[in-house]
Formats: structure tokens, sequence, C-alpha cells
């Protein structure tokens, strides 16, 4: 069912971290390379508390991480050093990142600050080794422009990328990796200004592109990381992270409105019901003692349960594809390393309606009550994993919580950590504040990369683009791949743009995996169909068959497809032709060469260029034609 925007008040915002092509690290000398893991020199191990930051408060999301007391390991490489390591302080900030950072805040319409002051972000999550992340405000209060309005861009930040988590142990220590930590990124945030999923991910696609226009940006998977910020009328606001691939940007924010507004429902039911969360977990271990369920002896034999008053047929009711609201209170169990049953979907698991009967026994519960069971090797492990799913389900009788989100690879999102607040801000005392010269500014100012405006104009003067396909291929990331193209071969600006824009939506709505391309690939097919290899008619299917198979060449999917023909077998086929239809030709005259041509695409479409047959077949009936009047 289709989202009425308007009605749900929808307010939606971006936050996009994109690294810098940089020679070297934000704070020190090492390069911004990644590293194959199995090269790592050594590890160590630190342990993260959270603190309070200046205005004497702890951060509700650095004290949820805290519970979890867990070991952070970490690999470090000849290509890292002591500053990674935090034993070493950090040096000044990169001047290469900053004027990049302000070349990209100029493109934005941005005020940039007067001075750079780096401030500490605290986040002991063990993505960084000293417990924050070092930050500093580069510009604010700029702007750009969608078709549905002005979406304003209320800050962009120069910051060190993260430490890469690559493992996760069973014993609940974490292992990551130093390589990554310290590259450049700039972390831009729109205001709330967004009002559809189609704007969203149109202002995505735009600072996407502004980005890739410095040409000093890093490419390729995980060098982009954005994320959403999403709230709807009664609802709360939601921060959904690390979304990867541009096309799910709607569907991520269809989901979360219908996730917010069936919790909403819940929550009217539950209150209706005079749902209850008892704050009472028993021992079950006896009752599951000589059980069946592989699930439960895996996980240590322990088995620890509560009772949700009036909360039967609630947690399995379906929030977001794929996800319902067990999954919700999973998610608080996962992170203590176990996971949750209930009994709206027992029997399962192996565990038996006399186990589930037992339980009921020992709560005294009736069917309007669900009970909620975790399987763990210790009491204490147990305990706390259902304390927060407790936690977790009586806010679900007072509304919908302000948290932190990952993204899922279906466009659904599973539950992180609480939202952060200033909280978690305090100034970097290590850092050198860094004035900007107005010099400096004026000099980059001189020097911007194209803007859309720009080079939509230039498109339709040089290319002779109309107005609509000017503007989707200026707007699109493929704009450098489609200027390339036609200065190298001899095809027509306008079936490029059209490739590059409206055939490539039209495959990836069919699910197409374009992904999959190159742009190597992309230019052979125009080099060979320059080439009369083929007709541009076989473009689409081209670009399906390497998608399915990336590893095969243009020339092969021209074999393979059947494309390649010879031009004497095309002159023999419509010489035959136009004997064959000799009286057609003599009635119709001049006239036939259109219902003839049906005939001769049929045998050459994507083989020949639509406008070469055409050509050739004119040619062979003006001829015929020419000598009946001889005659």
């Amino acid at each position: 069912m289709a989202i009425d925007y308007a009605r749900v008040g929808l307010r939606a915002g971006l936050e996009i971290h994109q690294q810098l092509d940089t020679g070297t690290k934000l704070f020190c000398k090492c390069p911004t390379v990644l590293r194959d893991k199995k090269d790592a020199r050594y590890s160590f191990i630190r342990y993260l508390r959270a603190s309070k930051s200046e205005l004497g408060e702890v951060d509700a999301a650095a004290r949820a991480e805290a519970r979890y007391s867990r070991t952070f390991i970490y690999k470090a490489y000849d290509t890292t050093c002591l500053v990674e390591n935090d034993e070493e302080p950090p040096g000044e900030l990169n001047p290469e990142a900053i004027d990049i950072a302000l070349e990209i805040a100029l493109m934005l319409n941005m005020n940039i600050v007067d001075e750079i002051h780096t401030m500490r972000k605290i986040v002991i999550d063990g993505s960084n080794t000293c417990g924050f992340q070092r930050t500093a405000l580069i510009a604010t209060d700029g702007w750009l422009t969608t078709e549905e309005g002005r979406v304003r861009v209320d800050s962009l930040c120069l910051e060190e990328d993260a430490a890469q988590k690559i493992e996760e142990r069973a014993d609940g220590s974490v292992v990551y990796s130093l390589d990554r930590l310290g590259i450049p990124l700039v972390e831009i945030g729109t205001a709330p200004d967004i009002r559809t999923a189609d704007q969203a991910r149109n202002v995505a696609e735009q600072l996407g592109m502004i980005l890739r226009s410095t040409g000093k940006v890093k490419r390729g998977l995980g060098t982009i990381r954005q994320d959403i910020n999403i709230s709807i009328d009664g609802g709360a606001r939601v921060e959904i992270k690390g979304v990867q691939n541009l096309r799910l940007i709607g569907t991520i924010v269809d989901n979360e409105i219908t996730r917010q507004l069936k919790l909403m429902e819940l929550m009217h039911e539950l209150n209706n019901r005079g749902g209850r969360v008892e704050h009472r977990i028993v021992d079950l271990s006896d009752i599951f003692r000589d059980t069946a369920s592989r699930v439960i002896r895996r996980a240590g034999g322990l088995v620890y349960g509560a009772c949700l008053r009036g909360f039967a047929g609630i947690l399995g009711t379906e929030l977001q594809p794929g996800r319902r609201f067990g999954s919700e209170l999973a998610d608080f169990a996962a992170r203590y390393g176990t996971g949750l049953m209930h009994t709206d979907e027992l029997p399962a698991y192996g565990i038996t309606s006399a186990e589930i009967a037992r339980m009921r026994s020992v709560f005294g519960a009736s069917e309007s009550d669900c009970i909620v069971i975790v399987a763990a090797d210790t009491r204490s492990r147990a305990e706390n994993a259902l304390n927060e799913v407790l936690n977790r389900a009586e806010e679900a009788m007072r509304g919908i919580p302000k948290e932190t989100r990952r993204a899922l690879p279906n466009g659904s999102s599973a539950y992180m950590r609480p939202l952060p607040g200033a909280a978690r801000m305090y100034p970097e005392t290590d850092v050198p504040p860094v004035e900007i010269d107005p010099l400096r500014l004026k000099d980059l100012s001189s020097r911007l990369p194209e803007t859309f405006e720009h080079r939509i104009g230039r498109y339709k003067r040089q290319f002779g683009l109309n107005d609509e396909l000017a503007t989707k291929i200026g707007r699109s990331s493929n704009y450098e791949l489609f200027e390339a193209i036609v200065r190298a071969y001899k095809v027509a600006p306008t079936l490029v743009a059209r490739t590059l824009t409206d055939t490539m939506v039209e495959l990836t709505r069919e699910g197409v995996e374009l992904e999959n391309l190159t742009g190597q690939q992309i230019h052979d097919i125009f080099r060979l169909l320059a080439a009369n290899e083929f007709g541009k008619e076989a473009i689409p299917e081209i670009l399906r068959y390497i998608a399915n198979k990336p590893d095969q060449t243009v020339e092969r999917a021209i074999e393979e497809l059947g494309l390649r023909t010879s031009m004497a077998d095309v002159e023999r086929f419509i010489e035959d032709t136009v004997a064959s239809k000799r009286d057609f030709i003599f009635e119709k005259g001049e006239r036939a060469v259109g219902p003839l041509m049906g005939i001769v695409m049929r045998e050459f479409r994507g083989k020949v260029d639509g406008k070469k047959l055409n050509s050739m077949l004119k040619t062979k009936v003006l001829e015929l034609l020419e000598a009946n009047k001889g005659d």
C-alpha cells in the first residue's frame, strides 16, 4: 500500500559519511590504504568505559554500550602507527583534507567557520582505541535544491573514520582492524526537510554527485555510508545507520514509517488490554532438563523466563518485512549473546507443547499472556538479557523509543543502541585549531567543479540533448562515463545518455544487478557498437547478460547472444527480400520500405543498426524501381 507522506507527517534528514582520497590519514602520516587482515603485524587489547562529557553527563548511548563489558582486540599493521594505537598524541589536521572539505562546503552554499576546532565525540563501542572520535566543524547553513523544494544542509564536519569491525567472538570479545581508523571523512548533515522517500533518494544522489565531482573522494564499497534520520507525527526520531545501497533509501524510509505506525497500533492495543510487564525472572531450567531442543542444549542448558501479561499475539506481529515485534525484543537479548524465544512462536525449536504448558503453570499464565525465555550458559547472562527485553516490552506501552538502528540488506532495520545526544561532545586538547585564511577560500572558490546547472546547460549546447535528457544525465552519477564514451567513439550522444539513464533504470526495476558492471565493460559496448559489431537495439540485452555474468567480456556476450553477423549476409538477405516482394514493391513504390523493414528487423534486430538497415533496404528498393522504369 502506498504511503501518504503528508498524512503521516514524514520528516527526514540524511547524514552522509564520505572517505576522502588523501595521501595520509587525518592526524598522522600513515597511508589511507586498506590491508589484507592476514597481514597484521601484532594485536593488542583495550577495555573502554563511559565517562562524563563537559556537560557533566554520561551519554545514553555510551552508558548502554558500557553495560555489555566487552573486550576489544585490535589488529595493527606496518601501515599504522602509535596514533591509531592511542599511545601517541594526534598530529595537526591534514591540510589536504581541510581543502577538500572546504571545497565541498562551498559547493553546498555553506557558511564556513573562521577557525576550525577539533572536538572529541565519545564512542565506546570499540570502533576507536581511545574511546572517542575526533571531529571538526567546517561549515553550517547550506542548501541544495530538489524538485520538491529546497533542503537545508545544517553542517559539514571533517572527522576520522572508525576502525573496521572484522569479528565478534562467542566469548563477547570484538576484533577490529586499525587500517581504516583515521582515514579522513566528511560528514554532511541535512535538516529534516525531506518529505518523501523519492526526495530522500534524490538528496542522497545529489550529495553523492557533489562529492564525486571533486575527484578527491575514495570510491568503492564502504567508502561512503548514508544514515537516515526519520520521524513521523506521534512517533520518534530514529537514526538508521549504514545504508550502502542508494536504491534502498526509499525502501528504508517506507519500512521505518510502517514500523512506527505498527508500534503505535500495538501501544494502543496493549493499553486497551491492560497489558503489564512482570519484572520477575524465573529459573525454568528444570522444565528443560531432558529437552529435545538443540537450541537450548547448545546454549548451555540454563533457561530463564518472564511473563508479559496481555501480550499474547503481540510479539508475532510483523512490523517490517521479515521483522516482528519479537525480533525487536530479540535484538536486545542478542547484545548479551543470547537468543530469545516466546510463546507466540512456540512450539518450535524442539520445544514441546508439554514444556510450554509447564512454563505457563509456573507463571500462572493464561492464553492472553506471553512468556519470553532465553537460554544461556550463565545465570547473569540470561538475567541481563531478559531485563533488557522486559524494559523494551514495557516501553512499547508508552510509545516509540528514540534509537539508533542498523540498516539490513532487505531495507528493514534492527536495534543498535539509544540515540546519542549532546552529552558525548567535549573539546580535543591535543589538536591545535586551524584558522581559515580568506585568500585560501578565494583560491578554492575560483576552481570549484562544475555545478549541475552548468553541466546541464553545456550538455544541451554541446551534445544537442533535450532538456529532460540533459537533466537526467547531468545529475546522474554516470555523467563522467557519458562524456568519456561520447569523446572516444562515434556514437549518438542521445543514445549514450538514454542508455546510462532510462535503460539502466528499467533494467534495475527488473532486478538486474547493474552494480556488477564496470566502466570498462560499458566502454566496450559502445566501442563495438561504433564498429558495427551489433545494433543499438541489443544494448539492453548485452547489459543484462554482462550483469549476470560479470566475468565475461562484451565480445563473448555478442557471441553467446548470437548478435554477430556479416554485412555480406545482411546484403544478401535484403536482396532476397526485395526480389521476393517485387510485385508488392511495384504496387507501393517507395512506400514499400516501411512494411519490408519489419521483415528485415525481425532478422537482424540487435545485430545491425536499424538506420543502416533502413538505408540498405531503401537503396535496393529504389534500384529495383529504377530498373523497372527502364524496362
